[in-house]
């Protein structure tokens, strides 16, 4: 079943080539005032086709909302938002397994029924539900001083440099007003890059960071409920996304448990640490620090230069240059889907914690 969540629940339904995309959202609590410019706004920051390092395809990815919305206050009802597709050019796309993609699987477990178009229901065009219901979640959260970023870690080797040690909102918030998830000190290299690899007909990967500040310590469960396990069971639905870290993740491996820790102090009433080594969860609960999380985006499965791979009608052999119109780097438009994921798992977790306050 495609159903996410505990008391904030996410289903996500359609096709890229397809009518349309969507999802409903329920478990919101009532009474919550929406701002729908502000969901523009993020979907603006996800959708096709405004960048030369990102796909041609144009889609204006505006949500029609069909139900839980009263003028601009939610009714504490599931909230259905759908997504039309205007842009699909399925021509481009035939028999042949796309290397990468989940033409191979799907033909495994639907045995040839599943509508592939574009990748169908697997594609990465159902990441823009999830920024919808991201938004809403986003929303709801600021009200309560909890404030959700994500940024541009890395493009295939070029990593940020001005973003070194910088844990503060700040840094994040500055970023997020920006056109290219990044610094201005790591936007150059980084498109050069994605260029590079899309002039060659080849695409690169890198890795999205997202940070929730003014988390409440608290929140989770041992073990199976931790608040890395509701975290990372989202972020993995995300297509691209083949690996993920909290805090320094894998590098705490290299540490030795004193340079590892992080030491809890006084400030007044409140207990904090100086590092956050750990990503603001231990023993899957947040500690009422950062919550900092990573994901390893892959390289854009579709690119020009011609690999093996079977054709599905008769199962021969034979090679593929895959057409369309694809993302030479997908790490700028999946920045809103990890910040969307944080945000949703966030909030999810308050609402299984007893509600929020109004």
């Amino acid at each position: 079943m495609n159903v996410w969540g505990n008391k904030l629940r996410l289903s996500i339904f359609g096709e890229s080539h397809g009518d349309a995309i969507g999802v409903v959202v329920d478990g919101l609590p009532a009474g919550e005032l929406i701002d729908r410019g502000g969901v523009s706004r993020d979907m603006l920051r996800r959708a096709p086709g405004r960048d030369a390092v990102t796909t041609a395809r144009r889609e204006s990815d505006g949500v029609e909302i069909l139900s839980g919305l009263l003028g601009d206050r939610t009714t504490g009802f599931p909230i259905c938002g759908v997504i039309r597709n205007s842009d699909a050019r399925s021509r481009d796309y035939g028999t042949k397994l796309r290397p990468g993609h989940a033409d191979w699987t799907a033909l495994l477990k639907y045995r040839g029924f599943a509508d592939m178009r574009g990748g169908g229901h697997f594609s990465g065009r159902l990441t823009a539900p999830l920024v919808f219901a991201g938004s809403l979640a986003k929303q709801i959260l600021s009200r309560r001083g909890v404030e959700v970023f994500a940024r541009a870690a890395s493009v295939a080797r070029v990593s940020d440099p001005a973003f070194s040690g910088n844990s503060s909102a700040l840094g994040y918030r500055a970023i997020s007003g920006r056109d290219f998830p990044a610094s201005e000190e790591a936007e150059e290299a980084m498109r050069a890059a994605i260029m590079e690899a899309k002039a060659a007909g080849d695409s690169v990967g890198g890795v999205v960071e997202a940070a929730a500040f003014g988390v409440r310590g608290g929140l989770g469960e041992p073990f199976f409920g931790s608040m890395e396990s509701s975290v990372a069971s989202l972020l993995f639905s995300v297509p691209a996304v083949k690996g993920v870290e909290f805090g320094d993740g894998f590098r705490l491996a290299a540490m030795r448990g004193s340079e590892a820790n992080d030491a809890p102090y006084m400030d007044g009433d409140v207990i904090k640490s100086r590092t956050n080594h750990n990503g603001g969860i231990l023993g899957g609960i947040t500690n009422g620090m950062p919550l900092v999380v990573r994901a390893a985006i892959k390289p854009t499965a579709s690119v020009s230069i011609p690999q093996e791979t079977v054709d599905a009608s008769d199962m021969s052999g034979t090679t593929i240059t895959v057409a369309g119109r694809h993302d030479p780097c997908i790490v700028p438009r999946a920045v809103p889907v990890v910040e969307a994921c944080l945000a949703l798992c966030v909030l999810d977790a308050l609402l299984s914690a007893g509600g929020i306050p109004a």
